[in-house]
């Protein structure tokens, strides 16, 4: 017989029992496999954005590709290199659109300031067909909407709904005819002013050192463009604007506006971001920041990362609410976009971070979509509201117009033809051939 002597197994030999593992280790290696067996915190909140934007995609408020289109290929998008599911050398392309669950788009009819009192009318029409031609030309992928049925029709079918917005209001060249023409060619929401003062709204460079302000706001024709816009049923982004343009706006517009591509002052003190005094009188008109990914807008620098931008929503949702939270990547009109948001098929990568954050489904959604769609249900309601209102018919004051060449029909006074004498003009070619190259 065995002896159990000093409690030994006499199945193991000693030098085995010596090496095996205790309990605690057991454990600790159990726990180990476990985890390997499991999708980390961070995949499992990526996966729950993609099942999130299966259903709600999300709708960007400002993307820059008709500008690259022109730029890359001077608008004829059917030469091989312009062809949207290969193009390779920008932030968008039809796959990446997929990947990235982008199920609604403001495609941007932008025109340099450059082109203000010049050919800005014709430049922005040729971009407006840009933006038709690439639904013509992809139809399985883009359909042209321009209302918030179009949109849930869009993404009921599984394409990009594709909306039209006009980057500048030098644009509509200070006529509210131009302004209500745009609008019937599809155009659904137009940004006051680009990087430059129209003869009637004060730009973002007025807050810094590089513009003084003319209108500290709005001029009288200003306020009448915010007008007809309500009655029209456009949308008023506020991007690009002075600070006094954006708290005048917000006191008299009877619709809520957006912020197109602008992110949080407080988090990087860039005059083109929101002020937490304004971003209050966004949560009080029910009004919404799109955030932008722009790094000098993001960190104040060339560089950023996905968590910079994430701050920069957290900071909306905390001074105005998860309702005035949206996403406006200004992808293509940017040379510089953060470590982890490199293009369109990034935004799932965002929409995790929101998660980890411990943002809810449904704030997440609004941010996506839902926020989106209620500004405009609201802008489309107040539309209604006016349908028995006068389209306004009093043109700016001719001497408030600018540029050399322009006629005065119609205006007091006024005889008819050009004011460009051959004598200034000659005078401008002499001091552009003067500029070295």
């Amino acid at each position: 017989m065995c002896s159990h002597g000093g409690g030994r197994s006499p199945l193991v030999p000693s030098s085995t029992q010596q090496k095996m593992p205790g309990r605690s280790v057991w454990v600790l290696v159990l726990v180990l496999a476990l985890a390997l067996a499991l999708p980390s915190t961070g995949q499992q909140h990526l996966e729950e954005a993609e099942r999130i934007m299966t259903t709600t995609p999300v709708i960007d408020g400002h993307n820059d590709l008709p500008w690259q289109l022109l730029w890359k290929f001077n608008n004829q998008l059917r030469l091989p290199a312009a062809n949207l599911t290969l193009l390779n050398d920008t932030h968008t392309n039809i796959p990446k659109l997929r990947q990235g669950h982008v199920g609604g788009q403001f495609w941007s009819v932008y025109v340099p300031c450059e082109t203000q009192n010049k050919d800005a009318v014709r430049r922005t029409l040729e971009q407006m067909d840009v933006v038709q031609r690439m639904c013509d030309l992809y139809p399985e992928t883009f359909a042209c909407v321009t209302d918030t049925g179009g949109i849930r029709k869009a993404f009921q079918s599984g394409k990009v709904a594709s909306l039209i917005g006009v980057e500048g209001g030098h644009s509509i060249d200070s006529s509210l005819g131009v302004l209500r023409t745009l609008y019937r060619l599809g155009a659904r929401y137009m940004t006051l002013t680009h990087s430059c003062n129209t003869p009637w709204a004060d730009n973002w460079l007025v807050d810094t050192n590089d513009e003084k302000p003319v209108h500290h706001g709005l001029s009288p024709f200003g306020k009448m463009v915010v007008e007809e816009m309500n009655r029209l049923g456009m949308i008023v982004d506020l991007a690009h604007v002075s600070v006094d343009t954006m708290k005048v706006v917000l006191n008299i517009s009877k619709a809520p506006v957006i912020f197109s591509h602008s992110s949080a002052y407080s988090i990087c003190q860039h005059r083109r971001n929101v002020p937490d005094d304004v971003l209050q009188l966004v949560a009080s008109t029910g009004s919404l920041v799109m955030v932008n990914f722009y790094n000098a807008y993001v960190t104040c620098s060339d560089k950023a990362k996905l968590s910079d931008v994430a701050d920069h929503m957290d900071h909306v949702k905390k001074v105005a609410g998860a309702q005035a939270v949206g996403f406006g990547g200004d992808y293509d009109g940017v040379t510089g976009v953060p470590t982890g948001l490199e293009d369109v098929s990034k935004y799932p990568a965002l929409v995790a971070e929101l998660l980890a954050r411990n943002w809810t489904e449904e704030e997440v959604k609004g941010a996506l979509a839902e926020n989106l769609l209620r500004v405009f249900s609201r802008v489309e309601e107040v539309k209604r509201s006016l349908q028995g209102t006068a389209a306004h018919e009093t043109p700016i004051a001719f001497e408030e117009l600018q540029g050399p060449c322009r006629t005065s029909y119609g205006y007091p006074n006024g005889a008819g033809p050009a004011r460009c004498p051959p004598a200034a003009l000659a005078l401008a070619l002499a001091l552009l051939l003067s500029v070295p190259s």
